[in-house]
């Protein structure tokens, strides 16, 4: 499978403490992207309209909705791209229950991308607003990637810089978040089978960090979250990609994440992708995650602290992931303006287990399962 070679990215985004997990966003946006080695040199990305519906379910909290892309090269050099992804979510999740009343609501988010290519290097610009209720985020980012080597290297660095603001929609609390994002990647063809990427990223972020709504437990008795006004994360990550023959590929992946609040976390993911005839390619994935909880975390204080937090994402929990992807090629010949077109269909079981949050409801060590459901069409010109 040919794909354009791109940066590896490490996403340092989790874990965090909005009220909707960057991680679950994570989850139920990314397009399925069915990976495998390519050798090739630096060029735009294809010419490509998508048109996805998700939808993930899990801990009494369901989002679904459409997303949309389109990109378009313009004299071999300029690319344009143009996103909309929109969600409802519907919450009656553990932390609701015990803090809140549960709710609905709708997000909107835009982005706009540019890419030119000059020479070995691939430079890009990109956009993003998303439009909530009570949050609103913009994000400019900046990216290299340039050839070295005779094309066997490529390096590509990265930055971002994001303007949010946090609100409640029952007073009218207001506070900003400032992040600055910072990416280093390399990639290295070993052989014409075997490519290894590793990647370095960094988060610096002030402002108001913690949920307006979320309580802590001080005592039994719920009292208002307070969390530091700065965070720095760190994370390294490396992967291998081997390409099999017949039509083949498999890859490891690991992550490390560490930041200023005393988390660490580890991630392990393994896949294997292969093509079945000449229309039906399969990927199946597997991902490990365990992490360690902030150092002003507790499920239930006894005594009060300058910052005490009670949110599950910064607790110690793991989770397990297991995930199969399909590709079917509807045609890959010119039909019209049209090139090639494939139907893909994702499904990912999650289950994640918490030491140290307790369901207020029983008194017993939290835990769920999600499901997350992905079909999207794909369309190349």
């Amino acid at each position: 499978m040919a794909a354009t070679r791109q940066p590896f990215r490490v996403d340092v985004s989790r874990p965090t403490s909005r009220r909707r997990s960057n991680g679950l966003v994570a989850v139920v946006t990314s397009l399925l992207t069915l990976l495998a080695v390519d050798v090739g040199a630096i060029v735009l990305p294809e010419d490509r309209s998508d048109s996805m519906y998700h939808y993930y379910e899990g801990d009494d909290v369901e989002v679904h909705g459409p997303a949309l892309l389109v990109r378009r090269s313009f004299a071999e050099r300029i690319a344009f791209s143009a996103g909309y992804y929109a969600d409802t979510i519907s919450s009656a999740s553990v932390d609701v229950v015990t803090n809140a009343s549960p709710y609905e609501e709708k997000r909107n988010e835009f982005n706009l991308g540019l890419d030119y290519l000059y020479g070995n290097s691939l430079m890009s610009l990109a956009y993003t607003n998303s439009s909530e209720s009570d949050y609103t985020a913009q994000t400019y980012d900046l990216g290299i990637s340039t050839e070295i080597f005779s094309g066997m290297t490529t390096v590509s660095l990265g930055f971002a810089y994001g303007d949010d603001v946090v609100e409640r929609v029952d007073t009218d609390f207001k506070e900003g978040i400032g992040r600055y994002n910072y990416r280093l990647n390399l990639s290295q063809v070993m052989s014409s089978t075997i490519v290894l990427d590793v990647g370095y990223e960094a988060i610096t972020e002030d402002g108001f960090l913690n949920n307006p709504y979320r309580s802590a437990r001080l005592l039994g008795a719920s009292v208002p979250e307070r969390y530091p006004g700065t965070r720095t994360s760190n994370a390294v990550a490396l992967r291998a990609m081997k390409y099999w023959s017949p039509r083949a590929s498999s890859r490891l992946e690991y992550r490390y994440f560490w930041d200023t609040w005393d988390i660490s976390a580890h991630t392990l993911e393994v896949g294997y992708s292969k093509y079945f005839g000449s229309r039906w390619l399969a990927d199946l994935h597997y991902r490990f995650y365990t992490q360690d909880s902030a150092s002003f975390y507790s499920d239930n204080f006894d005594r009060e602290f300058n910052y005490m937090a009670r949110d599950k994402e910064l607790s110690t929990f793991n989770s397990h992931a297991v995930g199969l992807r399909l590709s079917y090629t509807l045609f890959d010949r010119p039909w019209g303006i049209l090139n090639r077109g494939t139907l893909n269909l994702g499904y990912e079981f999650i289950h994640s287990s918490y030491d140290d949050f307790t369901d207020l409801r029983d008194g017993k060590a939290f835990s769920f399962n999600a499901n997350v459901v992905q079909v999207y069409l794909s369309a190349r010109y």
